[in-house]
């Protein structure tokens, strides 16, 4: 009896973490990164590092709290949130800048009927040929650090559900991991979900992608701007 509950409760943390994976920030963060690749498969370590580095810092709080019954105030709470909001923000700017690299401001001047007129051109550099290649610790560190700081700012309400219905310190850690697991299985198949149009753009339509990473970005620092002022201005 005591062994099903236990199953029980540890598949019910494994559905919560998949569906936590598709909280509305998290989605956001993980688009930024994922609409600047050019690889389905690349998307789905995106996806993974983040699911890892949200596990970690979920243990490394479950740790401090269960162990060693250390409370999670409401204000670090809501500074933790802050935090992802300013993330977020920057996260977005980048993707933003990225989209319009390779794109130049050219300014042309002609003379005709004894006249000389200025004309702007935005057009692209077509000598521009960058060779980008990331190993798997540089592709995996940026993606791993955001997990960790959604992590981070969503351990206060998951300690909360563990320390009310799980009375075990070993138990409710296995909890813990479980949940991330949940989390890393998710975020791995939406990163590589979501990274399939950004893919095909970039290989046949370079400019549509680059407009979709634009948007992208754009509605990353939207969402950061309003998380920041809804929790910074309204509650902190």
């Amino acid at each position: 009896m005591l062994n099903g509950m236990f199953l029980s409760m540890l598949g019910f943390g494994f559905v919560l973490g998949l569906k936590h994976a598709l909280d509305p920030d998290h989605m956001a963060a993980v688009s930024t990164i994922v609409s600047q690749s050019n690889s389905v498969k690349r998307s789905s370590l995106v996806g993974t590092f983040w699911g890892l580095g949200h596990t970690l810092s979920l243990l490394c709080a479950g740790v401090v709290v269960i162990a060693l019954k250390v409370q999670i105030s409401e204000r670090v709470a809501l500074w933790m949130e802050f935090a992802v909001a300013l993330m977020l923000i920057f996260l977005g700017l980048k993707a933003t800048l990225r989209s319009f690299r390779g794109w130049k401001l050219h300014r042309h001047r002609h003379t005709h009927d004894g006249t000389t007129h200025t004309h702007l051109h935005l057009h692209r550099d077509r000598d521009e040929h960058v060779h980008r290649h990331r190993h798997l610790i540089g592709l995996g560190a940026r993606p791993f650090f955001v997990g960790m700081v959604h992590g981070m700012a969503g351990s206060a309400a998951l300690m909360i559900l563990v320390l009310a219905t799980i009375p075990s310190a070993i138990v409710g850690l296995v909890y813990i991991a479980v949940f991330g697991l949940g989390s890393v299985g998710g975020m791995l198949i939406m990163s590589s979900l979501i990274s399939l149009p950004f893919v095909f753009a970039q290989k046949y339509f370079k400019v549509l992608g680059e407009a979709m990473q634009l948007i992208v970005g754009l509605s990353s620092v939207t969402f950061g701007v309003f998380m920041a002022w809804q929790i910074g201005l309204q509650q902190i």
